[in-house]
């Protein structure tokens, strides 16, 4: 069925954020900006505040952890003693398995399996390492290919079901993403010096340290949050993502992480820690000229082979600014309320 072309072109308000202060995987100090498209208008602010701070203190240090897109596919066997039997089988065949995915594409390589079986079913879970991609299509097209080899060559028992099972996991929270990671596997620390703690966030290290505990760690547990305990990833996350031209669904996963801060000789140690950054330089959704344009902006042109890997880290990044001084504005009653009555209802 052909699809219609757009009659309207859509446009998400987009600003530059920074620039901030941050330093990539060990290298040199250096000002990034970034762009964030969001209809939410505060969120700009919020992460302009946190940029501003980062020039007051040593910087953001950010390191990108591990690369991983996956896809999980389902068999089925006969019984429960067959199923463990290939599932064992299929362990001790990495090195064909990855044979197999490097011939599905120039930049596929298989860095992990991972299998678990429930009565005859068996899921394997499939890591595979896409370059600048963000990988969606390279490991699904790596996982029919395994599926194909496995039923034909390893397991001729099994039954292909599914080249997807939901142990991805795609789109969804899930525990076994924030274990063993999804995308770019990214952490982002800073130390804020009390003096300009309280100059520009107008707040203490130590009331910031309390509440990060008794609002991300306690509420996330209360609520029965899956291994994420934070204020809002999602918000910057996702306004870069539309930027450029990310797979925005994927917001589901990246808005999974962990904040964690303390009092470190009287100033304010602070860190996210997100394990499903799934973004790319290259693919579906980078042609456009406004998303080229953003990525030259933030030195990630797809030609550079470590790109992808350094839009996350910059991802990371904006999620510290702006994790860091929605935290501020909490600790501070009415703050945040005035805030956006301010800068979306005109004070009203």
């Amino acid at each position: 069925m052909k699809l219609k072309e757009p009659e309207l072109e859509t446009i998400i308000p987009t600003k530059v954020i920074g620039p901030m202060k941050i330093c990539c995987n060990g290298e040199p100090s250096e000002l990034c900006s970034v762009p964030m498209a969001t209809f939410e208008i505060p969120l700009w602010h919020s992460a302009q505040r946190g940029a501003l701070l980062s020039k007051k203190t040593a910087g953001i240090c950010v390191g990108l952890i591990d690369d991983v897109m996956t896809r999980s596919v389902i068999f089925e066997a006969p019984d429960l003693f067959s199923a463990l039997s290939c599932k064992s089988r299929i362990e001790n065949s990495f090195e064909s398995v990855a044979e197999v995915v490097a011939k599905t594409g120039s930049f596929a390589k298989l860095k992990s399996m991972h299998a678990e079986n429930i009565g005859r079913l068996l899921y394997l879970r499939l890591g595979v390492e896409t370059g600048n991609a963000a990988g969606h299509n390279m490991v699904t097209k790596a996982a029919d290919a395994v599926a194909a080899f496995i039923v034909g060559s390893v397991c001729e028992n099994l039954v292909f079901l599914s080249v997807s099972g939901n142990c991805c996991t795609d789109k969804k929270v899930s525990a076994v993403n924030g274990i063993l990671g999804r995308g770019k596997r990214v952490s982002a620390e800073i130390i804020v010096p009390r003096a300009p703690c309280i100059k520009i966030l107008r707040t203490a290290p130590e009331q910031i340290v309390d509440l990060n505990v008794k609002k991300n760690l306690l509420g996330s547990i209360l609520s029965g949050g899956i291994r994420t305990a934070n204020s809002h990833y999602g918000n910057a996350v996702l306004a870069i993502f539309l930027a450029t031209g990310q797979d925005a669904a994927n917001v589901t996963e990246a808005s999974q992480g962990i904040t964690f801060a303390e009092v470190s000789r009287g100033d304010l140690y602070f860190s996210v820690n997100l394990p499903n950054v799934i973004v790319g330089t290259r693919g579906s959704g980078k042609n456009f000229p406004f998303v080229l344009k953003n990525l030259e902006l933030m030195k990630c042109q797809p030609s550079d082979p470590f790109s992808s890997g350094r839009l996350a880290m910059l991802i990371a990044g904006s999620v510290l600014c702006t994790e860091l001084s929605l935290m501020a504005a909490l600790c501070n009653p009415g703050e945040l309320t005035a805030a956006h009555l301010r800068l979306e209802r005109n004070g009203k």
